[in-house]
C-alpha cells in the first residue's frame, strides 16, 4: 500500500489508505479517541475505538512520527469532510520529546526569541510554515516571469576579493591566508553578466555586516537581483519590475492559496503603471524638509499611506534620488544631473526594492571614481569590462524576506524566516 497525503483522502472515500505524519494533537474523550496527525498538505482526523489502538494513542507524545492504516469515511465536521476509521497505528521512531510550545494551538503563543531557539519545530506550526511557503511560491514566480522575458538565471561568487561593493559594512574570512569577503551584493557581477547574456537574474544570499537590531533588518537574506541592457534609463527597468512582482504575487496565489487562508492575507494588485514621484516631490508630500538627503522610515510610511489614498496603490516608485546618495556606478539624470536614474520601491510604506540605470562608459567609471576621491585600483576587474563595450543597462533588487512580511503583515522580518542571522543570532 502507498502512502497518500492528507489533502488526498476526500478522494478515497470507501478505501483503505496509508498515511504517515507526526502526532499533531489527541483528544482522548470516554468513548472514543482523536488522532490528529499532521503532513505536508495538512492534517487528518484519525478515530480511535478499538481498546488496543487507544492504549497505543495514548501513550504517544505530540510529534512522534506515525503511521497509520484505516478506512476513509465522510463526516462533514472534520478536516476537509473525511476522517480515517478502523485504524492501525504504528510508530515510526521512538516517543517524540514534546517541543517547549503547543503547535496545535492555532497561534503560537510563545515569544519570537523562544521560538527562533526552537527554530525546527516552531517551524512546524502552520502559521510560521505557511510564510516559508509563500516565500516559495514568490520565487517560483520570480524566476517564471524573468525566464518568459529571456532571463538567464547566473550564480556569482559568494566570497570576494574586495569590500568596496557598497557602503555597507562588510563580513571578514581568511582565504587561504588571504582577506577575503563575504559578497554584499552580486552588483558587480550581475552588471558584467549583462555583457553576456544582456537580461540575467540571480536568487541568492547576501550578506551585510551592518549593526542595525531592527524589526527589518538581517545580516544574511535573500536577494533577488535582475539586471538587464540595452535600456532607454531607469523607467525601462521600472517596468520590468512591476512584471516581475506581478508575476510573483500570481505564483503565491496559485501556488500557496492554502498558506495564504492560513494566514488571512489578501494579495494585493499591482497596478498596471505604478505610480511614481520625484525625491523632491516625495519630500513634500512626506513633510520632510527640502534639504533632506534621504527618506526616513518615518516618510516612508507617510508616502505609503499617500499612494493608497491618491491612487489605491499598495506601491508606489520614488525616483531621483540625490547622486550623493547613490552608489558610483549610478547613472545621473541628463536633466539635473545632482538627481539619479535611480528609484526605490515603495511597498505599504517601506522600502522593497533599489535599482535604476548603471554607467555604462569606461570613463564615466573613471570620473564618477574620482569624484568620490576613489581609488581605481580595488575596482580594476569591474571597472575594466567597460572597456571593452557595455550597452546601456540597469537593474533592481528585492529583499525576499521583506517582501514575504509586507506581503503576511507580519511585525518583524525574523517571523518569516526559517533561520535568521542577524546582529545577536548565528544559531539554530
Amino acid at each position: 500500500m502507498q502512502r497518500i497525503l492528507s489533502s488526498q483522502l476526500p478522494a478515497h472515500v470507501g478505501a483503505t489508505v496509508q498515511l504517515a505524519g507526526w502526532v499533531h494533537r489527541r483528544r482522548l474523550l470516554k468513548a472514543v479517541a482523536f488522532l490528529i496527525v499532521r503532513d505536508a498538505a495538512g492534517l487528518a482526523q484519525v478515530v480511535v475505538a478499538a481498546p488496543d489502538v487507544r492504549v497505543q494513542v495514548e501513550a504517544l507524545t505530540e510529534e512522534t512520527v506515525v503511521e497509520v492504516v484505516g478506512t476513509v469515511v465522510a463526516n462533514p465536521t472534520a478536516p476537509a469532510g473525511v476522517e480515517v476509521v478502523e485504524p492501525t497505528v504504528r510508530p515510526l521512531g521512538p516517543p517524540a520529546v514534546p517541543p517547549p510550545f503547543d503547535l496545535y494551538r492555532p497561534v503560537l503563543t510563545a515569544s519570537l526569541p523562544t521560538q527562533l531557539d526552537h527554530a525546527p519545530t516552531a517551524l512546524r506550526h502552520p502559521t510560521r510554515s505557511a510564510a516559508l511557503r509563500i516565500s516559495a511560491a514568490a520565487v517560483a514566480g520570480f524566476r517564471a516571469t524573468l525566464d518568459r522575458q529571456r532571463f538567464v538565471e547566473v550564480h556569482t561568487p559568494k566570497v570576494v576579493g574586495s569590500s568596496t561593493e557598497s557602503g555597507a559594512n562588510v563580513f571578514a574570512l581568511d582565504w587561504f591566508g588571504r582577506p577575503a569577503f563575504l559578497a554584499q551584493s552580486p552588483q558587480f557581477y550581475k552588471q558584467l553578466m549583462v555583457g553576456v547574456f544582456e537580461r540575467v537574474y540571480e536568487v541568492g544570499p547576501v550578506f551585510r555586516a551592518e549593526p542595525h537590531d531592527t524589526v527589518r533588518h538581517l545580516a544574511q537574506y535573500t536577494s533577488l537581483d535582475v539586471e538587464l541592457g540595452f535600456v532607454t534609463d531607469h523607467r525601462d527597468v521600472m517596468a520590468v519590475l512591476r512584471d516581475t512582482l506581478a508575476g510573483m504575487l500570481a505564483s503565491v496565489v496559485d501556488r500557496a492559496g492554502g498558506a495564504l487562508d492560513t494566514l488571512g492575507v489578501t494579495v494585493p494588485e499591482v497596478p498596471a503603471e505604478i505610480p511614481a514621484v520625484h525625491f523632491i516631490d516625495a519630500l513634500t508630500i512626506a513633510g520632510a524638509p527640502a534639504d533632506e538627503p534621504d527618506l526616513a522610515p518615518a516618510h516612508e510610511r507617510a508616502l505609503g499611506e499617500w499612494a493608497r489614498a491618491e491612487h489605491g496603490s499598495d506601491f508606489l516608485f520614488v525616483t531621483g534620488y540625490p547622486m550623493a546618495k547613490r552608489p558610483f556606478y549610478t547613472h545621473p539624470d541628463p536633466a539635473r544631473p545632482a538627481y539619479s536614474n535611480g528609484f526605490d520601491l515603495l511597498f505599504r510604506g517601506m522600502e522593497l526594492v533599489t535599482g535604476g540605470q548603471r554607467l555604462h562608459r569606461y570613463a564615466d567609471y573613471l570620473a564618477a571614481l574620482a569624484a568620490r576621491g576613489e581609488a581605481v585600483e580595488p575596482y580594476a576587474g569591474y571597472v575594466d569590462a567597460f572597456r571593452h563595450g557595455m550597452p546601456p543597462h540597469g537593474g533592481f533588487a528585492i529583499g525576499l524576506e521583506r517582501f514575504v512580511a509586507r506581503l503576511t503583515g507580519a511585525a518583524n522580518v525574523r517571523e518569516v524566516t526559517a533561520f535568521p542571522r542577524d546582529l545577536h543570532r548565528l544559531t539554530p
